[in-house]
């Protein structure tokens, strides 16, 4: 019950996909190392952060119980 103009074509996507790419702007190698860098360093002290009051709920638990 596919009519001709919703049926899908492989060459129409792979070609609209490549005009997309096209105009994505992509990062520099400098740009691309400092953002990589800053998201490592916020997960390392997020990790930490959940770590630490995990550990401190944990003493706690520990004194009350």
């Amino acid at each position: 019950m596919e009519s001709s103009d919703s049926s899908f074509n492989v060459g129409n996507f792979l070609q609209g996909t490549r005009e997309e790419l096209g105009k994505v702007v992509w990062p520099s190698r400098q740009q691309l190392i400092s953002e990589s860098l800053a998201v490592i360093l916020m997960v390392i002290l997020s990790a930490s952060l959940i770590y630490l009051v995990d550990n401190l709920f944990s003493w706690a638990a520990t004194q009350v119980f």
